[in-house]
């Protein structure tokens, strides 16, 4: 499984996750020229931008500390792009999903969910 797949594995995994815990994915890989967006999510009175960070392990720090400040700008940027063009009521959240699949996709999983990772 290349990069871009396992990405796009991660990305699915964390879909679940969020349908699993009444989130409704309203996109998935939302692309502008200002960035990307992982997965655009409501639940309640929230529209959440969830960037899916992917790892074998936290060995060399946790998949969050992978979102740096330059990553969060980027996805702020994108985010009020997509409200530009999708009129909404909803409050915005940033959110990290982080997968750990230390055996690949056929082992076991962990997933961590920060809720207000950043803003």
């Amino acid at each position: 499984m290349d990069s871009r797949q396992k990405g796009g594995w991660g990305e699915e995994r964390a879909a679940r996750y969020l349908r699993l815990r009444a989130y409704r994915i309203l996109e998935k890989n939302y692309r502008c020229r200002l960035g990307e967006i992982d997965l655009i999510a409501r639940r309640g009175g929230f529209l959440v931008f969830v960037e899916v960070k992917l790892r074998r392990t936290d060995r060399f720090g946790e998949a969050r500390e992978f979102v740096g400040r330059s990553k969060q700008e980027r996805i702020l940027a994108t985010a009020q792009l997509w409200l530009q063009e999708h009129e909404t009521s909803l409050q915005p959240r940033f959110d990290v999903i982080e997968i750990y699949a230390p055996d690949g996709p056929e082992g076991r999983v962990k997933i961590n969910h920060i809720e207000n990772a950043f803003m």
